[in-house]
């Protein structure tokens, strides 16, 4: 049985008791090559994490999603508790008018299960076809954490809830850092989804499996894109239809 952790600013967060102390939490949601959202599922999937609740919202599109025949809610909340993770994952794209309200409720939830630090997971557009990982942090330590393992972010900006979410980690001085992967296409992305694992990978010594992503690449695409048009439908059903760059 699911208590409700979180109910304000329109945003509710159901969970079950969490096992782990003081976690690292994930986010995924979705943004340029879906970079986020491929890499988490795929945490999700080789660490065999747990599903423990979701995050609703009246700012969400009335949507379910199926797996496998199964019902899942959009925006998801999984753990692992021998790796002392938590990771949030969202299968629908947050409108930049909301991304602050929904930003700071996933903070001030993540506030109240004592996370340790943060790992935002994203996708960046680049003219280079070599699959980097760009690095940002919100403070000297995390950022001495992640130097030797991506390519530091020098100047620029990172757009959307995770840029939100990053933005409220410093405001807050919780811990995080920013995982980028390049990309040149706005389409889903699964190679660099996997260089963001394999930097996750280093990390926090998950040992999560890339080779079945690239395997499946381009399966992954056609799904994810199929996903991206039925969200868009349901977000304009009439009138003038608002792209979500983040989509392609």
């Amino acid at each position: 049985m699911a208590d409700t952790d979180y109910d304000n600013n329109g945003v509710q967060i159901t969970t079950s008791e969490l096992k782990s102390n003081g976690p690292v939490l994930v986010e995924g949601f979705p943004g340029i090559g879906l970079v986020g959202n491929i890499a988490s599922q795929q945490i999700i999937d080789e660490l065999n994490m747990e599903y423990m609740g979701s995050i609703d919202s009246r700012h969400f599109p009335p949507i379910a999603v199926l797996y496998e025949g199964l019902i899942n809610m959009p925006v998801r909340i999984y753990e692992s508790a021998e790796h002392n993770m938590v990771l949030v994952v969202s299968d629908i794209p947050i409108n930049p008018v909301v991304a602050y309200d929904v930003s700071k409720s996933l903070l001030e939830w993540a506030e109240s299960i004592g996370v340790s630090e943060i790992v935002s997971l994203a996708g960046i557009a680049t003219m280079d076809d070599e699959n980097k990982v760009f690095g940002a942090a919100t403070n000297n330590d995390m950022l001495e954490k992640i130097k030797d393992e991506v390519e530091l972010f020098q100047m620029g900006t990172i757009s959307g809830i995770s840029g939100s979410i990053m933005a409220e980690c410093l405001v807050r001085h919780i811990p995080a850092i920013g995982l980028l992967g390049s990309t040149m296409s706005q389409n889903p992305d699964p190679r660099a989804a996997s260089v963001v694992i394999d930097v996750l990978n280093k990390l926090y010594g998950l040992g999560v499996d890339t080779d079945s992503l690239l395997e499946q690449a381009e399966k992954i695409e056609i799904e994810m894109q199929r996903l991206a048009e039925d969200v868009r439908s349901t977000e304009q059903p009439t009138g003038t239809r608002k792209e979500f760059p983040m989509y392609g």
